[in-house]
């Protein structure tokens, strides 16, 4: 005997958990992809660039994923993420310019 209904919502965050854990695993890749490139870049600059490839659906040349909406709150916190993974650094003289 079955009194209350199936809790479907824990099935929806679940799958909200996983969409916003892949959406931060693209925007960590555009991330370390466009430092990889320019060695040394201004954080404005870098969110700019981030969230056009987001517009734009590119990981990369020849690398297109489904593009999806990214704010700037998103990006920066991504970037803070890899900087305490270690993965970026900033400079210590500027430290308004991140480095891979």
């Amino acid at each position: 005997l079955r009194l209350l209904p199936r809790q479907r919502y824990l099935r929806a965050e679940r799958a909200d958990v996983s969409a916003l854990e892949r959406k931060r695993n693209v925007l960590c890749c555009l991330i370390t992809r466009i430092l990889k490139v320019e060695k040394q870049l201004h954080i404005d600059n870098l969110v700019f660039r981030v969230i056009d490839a987001c517009q734009k659906g590119e990981l990369g040349p020849g690398l297109r994923f489904l593009s999806f909406c990214c704010h700037s709150v998103d990006v920066l916190s991504c970037v803070l993420h890899l900087l305490n993974q270690g993965y970026l650094r900033r400079q210590e003289e500027r430290p308004h310019v991140l480095e891979y």
